[in-house]
């Protein structure tokens, strides 16, 4: 049985909202966690080493869906920040590793703190308890909703 017209518009018009506002609050984090100097692409590359480890440039282009060329220039970026350091891979010295640098770590995990801490201090200041409550019951609705997403890198 197909959805009705105002079940479709209501559920349109909650797909906009959502966007809007957790778009905001991404960049409101952004900001709080003064990585708002780092580009998107840039971001993406140390969230990738972060969690998956080292990585060549190879690699890291499959994994976000670009040019090896494009990938080369914004890991060329981020080692000019110092933010990543390149090795020789010990299975294929033609290839190089690249880590994130012990500044790198750093500055995520004070990036991460800082955004933590913004957000702790926002919630307390903005919302009761009964409201924290709320909030907290639509996590896993929300968590649900990313788990179905597939696809790498869609906007």
């Amino acid at each position: 049985m197909p959805a009705s017209p105002s079940r479709t518009d209501a559920t349109h018009a909650l797909a906009v909202e959502m966007r809007v506002v957790l778009g905001k609050l991404a960049r409101r984090l952004r900001k709080q966690g003064r990585t708002d100097q780092l580009s998107s692409a840039q971001t993406s590359v140390l969230i990738q080493l972060e969690r998956q480890g080292a990585s060549t440039v190879t690699a890291l282009a499959h994994a976000e869906g670009v040019r090896p060329q494009s990938m080369g220039a914004t890991v060329a970026s981020l080692e000019t920040l110092g933010l990543l350091a390149g090795a020789p891979d010990p299975a294929d010295r033609r290839q190089t590793l690249w880590t994130l640098t012990p500044a790198c770590m750093e500055l995520v995990r004070a990036s991460r703190a800082a955004r933590e801490d913004w957000l702790d201090r926002v919630l307390r200041e903005q919302l009761d308890e009964r409201e924290q409550a709320q909030l907290a019951a639509a996590m896993p609705l929300l968590r649900r909703l990313l788990d179905a997403s597939t696809e790498p890198g869609v906007p």
